[in-house]
């Protein structure tokens, strides 16, 4: 003879089933959420955002540009740096470093550099000392800043650009 389920038992299988529900939806949900953090974290993360491409006509033009309008003041017109680049100023600031080959630009890799334009003298006083160099991260967009390092990595010669983008 079948035993006779009560309101009562009837009302705790069905609480059972609401808890497992519940249960069941949390942790999908959970999963859910963490797959987006890491996908946000991954993106915001990325070694790189955009293309630095030395060999793309426009964006070497482009880079060019404004490299001439942001960054030649300190750096010079033909990427040369400061005179005595590697010793401090009188007041004690790193100087500008040349971008050409004969300077340590194309020791980093992207990222570094991207994030050296971007933070400036911050960034760089961490690894190297106080620079004067500002922070163009509220200047100039990801793009301009792909632009002047296609630029200056455009006038490197082979050898020099074949080791940096083993970097």
């Amino acid at each position: 003879m079948a035993k006779r389920v009560t309101k009562r038992e009837r009302q705790q299988a069905l609480q059972r089933q609401k808890r497992r529900r519940q249960l069941i939806w949390g942790i999908g949900l959970s999963g859910v959420v963490l797959l987006l953090v890491a996908a946000i974290f991954s993106l915001s993360n990325s070694s790189q955002a955009y293309a630095i491409d030395p060999t793309d006509s426009e964006s070497v033009a482009s880079g060019k540009q404004v490299y001439a309008a942001q960054c030649a003041s300190c750096h010079g017109a033909n990427l040369e740096g400061e005179e005595n680049w590697r010793e401090p100023d009188s007041s004690g600031l790193i100087k500008a470093p040349p971008h050409d080959e004969t300077g340590h630009t194309w020791h980093h890799d992207d990222l570094y550099l991207v994030e050296s334009i971007k933070k400036g003298g911050v960034r760089l006083a961490a690894n190297v000392g106080t620079s004067a160099m500002p922070a163009y991260e509220d200047i100039l967009s990801d793009q301009e800043i792909a632009a002047v390092l296609a630029y200056i990595k455009s006038t490197w010669p082979d050898d020099i650009l074949a080791a940096q983008s083993g970097r």
